[in-house]
């Protein structure tokens, strides 16, 4: 399964943007096993004295981006196990900015936030390795928006690579 096989039924259209900055020259699985080492390795050229820096007053440090990389992966593993397993209950949304507020990532060294990345991608890649076909075209609800456990899969990826773009783009 590869990102440009996803319908737009299977997931909202704010995560479309996301979606797109998948490649789909690999599926799922072998993009989630790819695209993390691509980032850790990005990240690791990136010099020392950028990581606390922010490029405007509020905006989130290198740092602080890679820590919500980390929140918003499990949030969105954890979602792909609830709707994998059939459970209806609607999820509720998080405040993305709270959380980068309460995790305190700039107290931390860039090595520990990385490491735990890669901790929690291969949790996440356990985790879309041991769904079935039909797991994977399994509908959910959260913030109040349907989506399909794939498509979530995509998202993790797709956030990712959106991230990747910013640090390029206003970081460096």
């Amino acid at each position: 399964m590869k990102a440009n096989q996803l319908q737009p039924e299977e997931y909202p259209l704010y995560f479309g943007n996301y979606i797109s900055q998948v490649s789909s020259e690999y599926s799922l699985i072998e993009e989630l096993e790819i695209s993390v080492h691509r980032l850790i390795k990005f990240v690791q050229n990136i010099p020392m004295d950028k990581f606390d820096y922010r490029y405007a007053e509020g905006k989130w440090t290198i740092k602080d981006i890679i820590q919500h990389l980390i929140d918003a992966e499990r949030i969105f593993a954890y979602r792909a196990l609830r709707f994998s397993r059939n459970d209806a209950t609607a999820l509720a949304t998080f405040d993305e900015d709270e959380y980068v507020i309460e995790a305190n990532a700039n107290r931390r060294s860039i090595q520990d936030l990385l490491t735990e990345l890669a901790v929690v991608r291969q949790a996440s890649l356990s985790l879309f390795k041991s769904f079935s076909e039909e797991e994977l075209l399994r509908i959910g609800t959260a913030s109040s928006k349907q989506m399909s456990v794939r498509a979530l899969g995509f998202v993790i990826i797709g956030h990712q690579n959106h991230h990747q773009r910013v640090f390029e783009e206003r970081y460096l």
